[in-house]
């Protein structure tokens, strides 16, 4: 595909560039008489206002699977996969009325550190190596791989040198500056990622609608394919079995959530590094608003360019430029790619800026994170207990260059996109019921024992496995049905928390157990400002899918 990108184009995406890493050495720097402790890099001195951590949790959210893989989707299915990022809006908001008291009231550096103090060292190691393990060889690997994929389609940089690329750009600030270099860079990022998105959406209503604007645009959409904006799906829908109607709002998508924005480390770490738990609860309401207007940005601009595609006579406006790298439903992911090339000289640099920006920011976040873990519960715990600061700071920086260069290698290796991507999720899916169980009881039941915990969490994989490949044709029995992938995660959950609870219950035979959290209610109050945020959030979303519902 050619993207005719010319001088302005290019000059905005370095400026982009330079900007980024500029700012990001320059907060990295050491303060005079000041050596940076862990606290200072991987907590960022425990000093993010509420709008920096706002907008580094929508940076490090938002990647090259958002804008290319949603966009797909909105081609391929509509606005029902909008789900994912409506439903985080209201995840996020029971996150911080509910979760984020009790981990800054432990004065958390990690999310396996909280497992260590509620349950033991043993579960926190078992449960951190396989977090290293999955940011390592999931979330890095496929971020680097579909980031560098999306700059060979839109501008022809070869895959390797893609990946390459990418993989110093996040380095060159965020191993030196740590988590302080990559939340206030993240604000920056949230800009492009915005504004590049935004044009990007703009243009596509706008071919839409032969220069009528957005709003016509929209309509034109609408009237075309009414049905493309079902956001519950019927049985008789292709992708029922990826969005299982009135479940999505009920079922699993709870459990893909709340395992994802609570106890996440990459994401919930900007959250630790707060002034205060105030500033942390409006950072997460400033996410949630953000995360209402991200369809907008990713998932409509697919819509609009499946509305392009099958309507002739705008294709006959668009001429030969509009037969490059055409999408198609077996080839959705091409949708977001297609539209760049129609984006005025400028304007695609912004656009190409606010990709690169989606995907350096959750790089260098995932990195980030991945030291933060094996630095302070690997290291620390068992390499050198006594570590100085400055050994613990150059250890971090190591290990991510390590993680980096592991991922740069296993890349390239994954081969088909859309296949591995989604047998990623789902072999994800598979592990993290049984996790999200150990904390939601480890949290809120005092009766939870560490056993229970071992237990439950080494049941949950056989429990996913059976809802996955028990052959339809044993029995008729309910217990044998084939469902959809988003169901089989909330029926694990369920099970999972049903055997922690009997091991328990029989492991402690009346006592509470020593390492219970002390729940008070008065953990719980949260501001004015958040009640309000809360519940605009709650009444939006209320509205968007009383009017999109079928």
């Amino acid at each position: 595909m050619t993207t005719n990108f010319e001088f302005l184009d290019y000059f905005i995406f370095i400026a982009y560039a330079i900007l980024i890493l500029g700012v990001g050495l320059w907060v990295s720097r050491d303060k005079a008489g000041h050596e940076k402790n862990a606290e200072d890099y991987f907590l960022a001195s425990k000093s993010l206002p509420w709008w920096a951590i706002g907008a580094s949790l929508i940076a490090a959210n938002i990647s090259a699977e958002q804008f290319i893989g949603m966009s797909g989707s909105g081609f391929a299915s509509g606005l029902a996969i909008a789900s994912y990022e409506w439903m985080a809006a209201i995840t996020l908001i029971i996150v911080g009325k509910y979760f984020l008291p009790i981990f800054i009231e432990k004065g958390l550096y990690t999310i396996p550190e909280f497992v260590e103090k509620r349950y033991s060292t043993n579960l926190k190691t078992i449960l951190a190596v396989f977090w290293i393990a999955l940011y390592v060889f999931v979330n890095l690997t496929t971020v680097l791989y579909l980031g560098a994929l999306a700059l060979e389609t839109i501008i022809g940089i070869p895959l390797i040198y893609g990946v390459i690329g990418l993989a110093l750009f996040a380095a060159a600030y965020s191993l030196y500056g740590g988590l302080s270099a990559v939340a206030w860079t993240d604000v920056i990022q949230v800009v492009f990622l915005v504004l590049g998105g935004l044009a990007t959406t703009y243009l596509a209503l706008n071919m839409v609608s032969d220069g009528q604007g957005v709003i016509a645009g929209l309509k034109t959409v609408y009237d075309a394919v009414p049905d493309r904006f079902a956001m519950i799906l019927d049985e008789s829908n292709p992708e029922f079995k990826n969005l299982p109607g009135i479940s999505v709002l009920v079922g699993g998508m709870w459990v893909a959530n709340l395992y994802y924005w609570g106890f996440n480390q990459y994401i919930i770490q900007r959250t630790l590094a707060a002034k205060s738990l105030k500033e942390a609860q409006k950072g997460i309401l400033m996410a949630a608003f953000l995360k209402l207007i991200i369809p907008l940005i990713v998932v409509i601009p697919g819509i609009a360019a499946y509305v392009m595609i099958n309507d002739p006579e705008i294709m006959a406006r668009l001429g030969e430029a509009g037969l490059h790298n055409l999408p198609s439903i077996d080839q959705a992911d091409r949708a977001y790619p297609w539209l760049l090339q129609f984006l005025p000289t400028g304007l695609k640099g912004v656009a190409f800026a606010a990709l690169a920006a989606a995907i350096v920011s959750s790089l260098a976040s995932m990195l980030n994170s991945t030291s933060t873990i094996f630095t302070m519960d690997i290291y620390k715990q068992y390499i050198n207990k006594t570590a100085s600061d400055r050994s613990t700071v150059n250890m971090g920086r190591i290990s991510a260059a390590v993680a980096l260069v592991i991922a740069c290698i296993m890349a390239p290796l994954l081969g088909n996109l859309d296949q591995a991507f989604q047998f990623i999720q789902e072999y994800t899916g598979i592990v993290s019921p049984g996790i999200l169980a150990v904390f939601l009881l480890g949290l809120f039941w005092k009766k939870t024992t560490n056993k229970g915990a071992i237990i439950g969490a080494i049941a949950s994989v056989p429990i996913a496995m059976y809802f996955k490949v028990a052959p339809k044709g044993w029995s008729s029995s309910p217990l044998f049905i084939d469902v959809p992938f988003m169901d089989q995660m909330g029926y694990t959950l369920l099970i999972t928390m049903l055997v922690i609870g009997i091991v328990s219950y029989v492991q402690h035979n009346g006592a509470n157990d020593k390492k219970a959290i002390a729940i008070k209610k008065e953990m719980f109050e949260t501001s004015p400002i958040f009640n309000i945020g809360a519940f605009a959030v709650i009444l939006i979303l209320a509205a968007l899918y009383s009017i999109f519902w079928n």
